[in-house]
């Protein structure tokens, strides 16, 4: 994690990255953009440095979010896109007017039209999930393994059999309950 920001789950996918900031979807969930400024911190360390943010722009970032989420899922499981998450993502992905430029260090990196707009960064992220969902990157989209997160993420491992959306939360989870639940199943020793 990047100092500072300890609770963002920061992946090398922008799009799953992005959807990873509402985290245990299915179990006791984690909002970790519950206001705007968490909104520009996320932005910030992933590259999108905007100055500010109002509760209409946040508004519209979760709905971006989810709708990803929606789309990946269904991509993850071979499903039919739901027409309504290809169109926020699709506007999102068209309101934007971000420019990718070049670093002197050989790097990419995104201009924004205003340190203040949010919908540029928004479609900075729309466009990532555009080219994950298309299929126009070395890799599949997959569902973690842990019944409480089931996050789409981005499997970009060489065997493509990744389990579990970040190896460091809910693989470490998942590894700890399986070893308590065999030394519970192991008979005590005699004292």
């Amino acid at each position: 994690m990047r100092a500072g920001f300890p609770d963002f789950r920061l992946g090398t996918v922008l799009a799953t990255s992005f959807t990873g900031t509402l985290s245990e979807r299915h179990g006791d969930a984690v909002e970790r953009i519950p206001t705007p400024q968490r909104l520009v911190d996320w932005l910030t360390v992933n590259g999108l440095p905007v100055d500010s943010c109002t509760t209409a722009q946040l508004d519209l970032a979760r709905e971006l979010r989810e709708s990803i989420h929606a789309a990946a899922t269904a991509a993850a499981t071979q499903e039919a896109l739901p027409a309504s998450a290809v169109q926020v993502i699709n506007d999102c992905s068209a309101q934007g007017r971000a420019a990718a430029i070049l670093t002197p260090e050989g790097e990419r990196r995104w201009r924004l039209s205003s340190a203040s707009c949010v919908e540029d960064a928004l479609s900075v992220i729309a466009a990532d999930a555009i080219s994950i969902i298309a299929g126009e990157r070395d890799g599949k989209l997959a569902l973690c393994a842990s019944p409480t997160c089931q996050a789409a993420f981005f499997d970009a491992s060489q065997s493509r059999t990744r389990k579990w959306c970040d190896m460091n939360t809910c693989g470490n989870r998942q590894k700890k309950a399986r070893f308590n639940a065999n030394q519970r199943k192991k008979p005590r020793s005699a004292e």
